[in-house]
């Protein structure tokens, strides 16, 4: 038989909790018999379990015999506590469960430029269904070149970025996106704008003035820079567009972004058969982040645009 212990309970274990529910359950039904039906184990198994509660805390819960269940003063006091401490671990779960269903919290997104145009809207639809989640969310979205939305994720101004693939930073995790084509593109009143594939040789391709970009790429798209005469050079696909349209250099640009100038007789692409690159786009976090469940859900949302 139980004896009362001058220690107190070190622990509450998932262990207690088990036999604690165990308590609940035969308290409420009356007795061992009938809690069989409802804990759907054996009135033996029962009556071990409560010896084991008993011994655990060192305290009589109740009396069982021919004159039936009874509870005794300290078996009625822990019923009591027991009831606060399951309320209190049911409240737990469903609050944090409830964050699941409510997001809070602040989501800093920085993007290399002109990627909005891209047909497939992978990160606007990721967005969209994030603050579907989360209507009390804040989206801070900053464009940027690719090397400062790496450095941001690195030093935490940033929790996820989308750049071009190159070579991988130390520190930084990379999981790909799209695949992106770029032709070689130039401008209305350029001399080549009028002239026709067949009667363009790589050869005076690459002797014109070109652009090259200042950000990282891959070593195989690097080597369509390499053949080129480069003599200007920019930041970002913006830059490469606005010089490219003053007529003066020819210039890679993702298809997709150069489409509306296109369409609009203000570009075309040279040689587009022989003339192109593909490229990764590629999301970005830092390796050993804090959970964050804003990030996650809009990883997740990003990954189920695939």
């Amino acid at each position: 038989m139980p004896t009362h212990r001058n220690e107190p309970l070190a622990q509450v274990s998932d262990f207690d909790l088990r036999l604690l529910r165990v308590f609940r359950a035969v308290v409420e039904c009356g007795g061992f018999s009938a809690a069989e039906t409802v804990l759907g184990i054996g009135r033996s198994a029962i009556s071990q379990q409560m010896a084991d509660l008993e011994q655990r805390l060192g305290l009589r819960l109740c009396q069982r015999g021919r004159a039936g269940f009874v509870l005794s003063e300290e078996g009625r006091e822990v019923y009591q506590l027991s009831l606060r401490l399951l309320g209190a671990l049911e409240s737990f779960r469903s609050e944090v469960n409830g964050l699941h269903q409510h997001l809070r919290g602040e989501l800093h997104i920085g993007l290399t430029d002109n990627l909005v145009s891209m047909p497939r809207m992978r990160i606007t639809h990721a967005l969209a269904q994030l603050k579907k989640q989360g209507a009390q969310v804040q989206i801070h979205l900053r464009m940027a070149t690719p090397p400062e939305v790496e450095q941001g994720v690195l030093d935490g101004r940033l929790q996820v970025g989308v750049v071009p693939q190159a070579a991988p930073l130390a520190g930084l995790e990379y999981q790909p996106l799209y695949d992106e084509r770029s032709l070689l593109y130039c401008a209305v009143g350029h001399p080549l704008f009028y002239v026709d594939d067949e009667q363009l040789d790589d050869e005076r391709l690459d002797s014109l003035d070109a652009i090259a970009p200042t950000f990282r790429l891959p070593a195989e798209v690097q080597a369509h820079y390499q053949r080129l005469s480069c003599t200007a050079s920019a930041s970002d696909r913006e830059g490469i567009a606005f010089l490219i349209l003053t007529g003066c250099y020819i210039g890679y640009l993702p298809d997709h972004y150069a489409w509306a100038w296109v369409q609009q007789g203000r570009l075309r692409a040279l040689k587009p058969a022989t003339r192109f690159y593909d490229l990764n786009l590629v999301s970005v976090t830092r390796k050993g982040r804090r959970p964050n469940l804003v990030l996650e859900r809009f990883l997740q949302a990003l990954a189920a645009t695939a």
